[in-house]
């Protein structure tokens, strides 16, 4: 049994795949913060900005098998786009919780490339085909090599700060600004951090900044 918060086309809004289009599958559930305001403030990612609670969202629900969450995905890609690689990122939450060898496989079938988004905190499933990591907070991350990792920056904690992630194995290293009341000084700061640190690259919101899902 799966459980989905929501699911929806779109077009990838952050980091190095961003402005591609795909279909975003937001599992429920997460491991570093149980997703209820009176919580925050003790988890270990306290500043998450997303809504991951139940199957209550756009096209949300309950799949029992990898096939059927796999068909639902399927039928948002629009048809007669032939020559396009179709593209589906599995979020959160945290969709390490749920998202299994089954559903990849059921995925490459259809002809998906498979990308995650994961705190890093879980081992992964085989065959997935993009995996950015986003530390978050004082967690442990046990994914050490991947594709992308994305820092949200400034974080409080010394164990997410961007020297304790630049050695690992990833190909492209982010700092993304957090979104949170001293958002403009956040921007500034990681600007500047990107200019003395040249190995790091800027990811902006781009769907934010668009109005868009």
């Amino acid at each position: 049994m799966y459980s989905v918060k929501e699911l929806f086309y779109t077009l990838q809004g952050e980091g190095a795949q961003s402005g591609r289009a795909a279909v975003f599958c937001r599992f429920a559930g997460c491991n570093l913060w149980n997703g209820r305001e009176k919580d925050r403030a003790s988890a270990i990612c306290d500043f998450c900005d997303t809504d991951f609670i139940g199957t209550d969202g756009q096209n949300g629900g309950k799949f029992r098998s990898a096939e059927a969450l796999a068909d639902r995905i399927a039928a948002f890609w629009p048809k007669q786009t032939e020559g396009s690689t179709r593209y589906v990122v599995f979020t959160g939450g945290e969709p390490a919780l749920q998202l299994d060898e089954e559903l990849v496989n059921a995925m490459h079938v259809r002809q998906f490339e498979v990308a995650i988004e994961t705190n890093g905190t879980l081992e992964l499933p085989s065959g997935i085909d993009w995996i950015c990591v986003s530390p978050k907070g004082a967690s442990d991350i046990r994914i050490v090599e991947g594709d992308e990792l994305k820092l949200i920056y400034p974080q409080k904690e010394v164990q997410a700060s961007p020297a304790c992630f630049e050695k690992l194995k990833f190909k492209h290293f982010y700092i993304q600004p957090l979104d949170d009341p001293n958002r403009s000084e956040n921007q500034r700061r990681a600007v500047q951090f990107c200019l003395d640190n040249p190995q790091w690259k800027l990811s902006l919101q781009t769907h934010k900044i668009l109005d868009i899902d």
